[in-house]
């Protein structure tokens, strides 16, 4: 295949930093810190723990995804019921954990986040993880109902999913004083 037959990743990769970028600071913020934990990035508590409150959140979290290899190597390759159980249990319990937090606040950015701690294989049963999470009675009726109306028909009824793997994973930059790139 020749280099005019392969897919423009540099397009991809840009449609995911755009995408990106049109969340929220707080999303932005909860995917990073989500990624260095599940992703083993970072010392995410060194990172992202601006308090008490935050740090307990984090090692909750941390705890909770350290059943993402597990729920990696679950992921059903077929629609067949009898392997749905054993991996959609734990993915609404992490999804149900990342929800109740509050950071996650529309369909777009728990697919954009659970696509790179997953895989682009799972991309087919999020929606109905998202669904299933999002109408559980620990989240306050008003997230509820905010949460549940920002999943589009399209993508709670698509008839296929893509399996190219996401490009763009955002992480931590350090802020640079301008003067220090000068020649």
């Amino acid at each position: 295949m020749g280099a005019r037959m392969k897919p423009a990743e540099g397009a991809m990769t840009l449609a995911e930093m755009k995408e990106f970028a049109g969340f929220s600071a707080a999303t932005q913020r909860y995917i990073r810190r989500s990624l260095d934990i599940g992703l083993e990035r970072e010392d995410a508590m060194e990172r992202w723990s601006r308090d008490v409150v935050e740090a307990a959140s984090i090692r909750a979290q941390a705890r909770l995804y350290d059943r993402l290899p597990e729920i990696r190597t679950l992921v059903p390759d077929d629609s067949g019921l009898e392997l749905v159980e054993p991996f959609m249990a734990p993915l609404l319990v992490v999804t149900a954990f990342d929800l109740g937090q509050g950071r996650l606040t529309s369909f777009s950015a728990y697919r954009f986040l659970y696509e790179r701690l997953i895989g682009a294989e799972a991309r087919p049963w999020l929606p109905s993880a998202f669904c299933a999470s999002a109408a559980l009675p620990h989240l306050h009726p008003e997230l509820r109902r905010k949460l549940l109306q920002s999943i589009s028909e399209a993508a709670a009824t698509a008839s296929g999913w893509s399996l190219r793997q996401p490009a763009f994973f955002p992480a931590w930059v350090e802020k640079v004083d301008p003067r220090t790139l000068q020649n």
